[in-house]
């Protein structure tokens, strides 16, 4: 059995990078989404595939990186690479909406009078990502949460292999399967632990940007 510490490094490893990779598209199609009036109704779109079950994001992408699939020639499958790449997809739709919900009371707040004092459409942009920084921060966090969580994606295209893309959710349902209910409630532990930690933290730096 894999070591602690080797499978909850790795599941942050793959969920940080596959927040980073969703937050990089994620918070601006958020803002084109609150800029643009007539786009604003593709917003109940991204709501609705907040929900989308992780089982099913999985098959998606198992069907897409399989030898048969379109993108089998790619290798990828049961790498950490495709977990990462299916958890950005999964938590897409959650860092969307919550940060356009942010950046749309933004805009509302700052841009149309940072443009009135004669601010150029880059320069107010970028004053509605200063003042909203800490709401996408959270929005971001809420998303690695979601990611490090889930067992779907993990599951279906890592292959649970031990030592390259096994992580704590994939353990957990393993020593579940195998009867080790103590190792599965010590790794739910750390799980929990991780994702309680991760928001306690982002809040302590968020009330200290707004009273700074």
């Amino acid at each position: 059995m894999e070591s602690l510490g080797a499978v909850t490094l790795r599941s942050i490893a793959i969920s940080g990078s596959a927040t980073v990779l969703a937050a990089s598209w994620s918070i601006p199609l958020a803002y084109l989404l609150a800029e643009s009036k007539r786009l604003r109704l593709l917003v109940y779109l991204v709501e609705a595939l907040v929900g989308v079950p992780t089982v099913l994001v999985g098959l998606l992408f198992y069907l897409l990186l399989s030898r048969q699939g379109p993108l089998g020639f790619l290798g990828m499958l049961y790498t950490p690479q495709a977990i990462v790449v299916g958890e950005a997809v999964l938590i897409t739709p959650l860092i969307t909406a919550v940060s356009y919900n942010a950046l749309l009371a933004g805009i509302q707040r700052y841009k149309e009078l940072a443009l009135t004092l004669g601010a150029s459409s880059r320069q107010a942009a970028l004053l509605v990502f200063r003042e909203t920084l800490p709401s996408l921060v959270s929005s971001t966090v809420m998303g690695f949460s979601r990611a490090v969580g889930e067992l779907g994606v993990a599951l279906i295209v890592g292959g649970n292999i031990e030592g390259v893309t096994r992580t704590l959710t994939t353990s957990i349902a393993l020593a579940t399967a195998m009867g080790e209910y103590e190792a599965a409630l010590k790794l739910g532990a750390v799980l929990t632990v991780i994702a309680i930690g991760v928001s306690i933290a982002v809040r302590l730096v968020r009330r200290e940007w707004e009273l700074g």
